[in-house]
């Protein structure tokens, strides 16, 4: 039974509370989303749902590289056309699509799946750092190029990671002119990551 202080049938509150948890979503967004969804069900919601629903059962973590695809290795990593010489490495796999939407990247992406924090209580122990380690070591490795957001977050963990592949004798640069000073790298417009790629620094 309903309870007397709701404004909607559970099944819309269920709704709206998921729709909240999204990022970006608020609970007044959420509400007026799930109101769109609903209002337009035909041409929204249930594409929508069909949609969830092959994207929970067929996307998945590339165990190479991080990024998310409905294939492993990811298309990225498969393509042989691309240069295996250059890692490119990003927090999250936002930031693989905004920098292939720059289209000034041709090599390969490594996702850590964040960045070091203190105050979140991420650890290296908690990214995907030992795997990259283990890449930027492989024969024919020339760059490594550390495409973090330039928060205190971002830059404390690239300037950790210069530290772990100084010893393997390639070369770390960083994303330079473009990326604003708390600039997050998915926000960013394509020439702006554009400009940032090629006017890489070293580390």
């Amino acid at each position: 039974m309903r309870s007397k202080s709701a404004t909607a049938a559970p099944e819309i509150e269920a709704l709206i509370s998921l729709l909240a948890k999204v990022p970006g979503l608020g609970p007044r967004s959420a509400r007026r989303a799930a109101l769109q969804l609903l209002k337009k069900k035909d041409a929204l919601m249930v594409p929508l749902a069909a949609a969830l629903g092959e994207a929970a059962e067929k996307v998945r973590a590339c165990s190479i590289c991080g990024a998310l695809d409905t294939q492993d290795p990811c298309m990225l990593c498969s393509n042989p056309e691309r240069d295996d010489g250059l890692i490119c490495v990003v927090a999250e796999v936002g930031d693989v699509w905004a920098l292939e939407r720059a289209g000034a990247f041709k090599g390969r992406y490594h996702v850590l799946g964040g960045v070091l924090s203190a105050l979140d209580g991420v650890r290296p122990d908690d990214l995907r750092i030992a795997k990259l380690i283990e890449r930027a070591g492989a024969p024919g490795v020339r760059e490594v190029i550390l495409a973090l957001s330039a928060t205190v977050d971002g830059q404390t963990t690239a300037h950790y990671l210069a530290e772990r592949l100084q010893p393997l004798g390639v070369t770390v640069s960083r994303l330079s002119h473009g990326v604003p000073v708390g600039g997050e790298l998915d926000l960013l417009d394509d020439g702006t990551l554009f400009a940032a790629l090629q006017s890489r620094r070293p580390s």
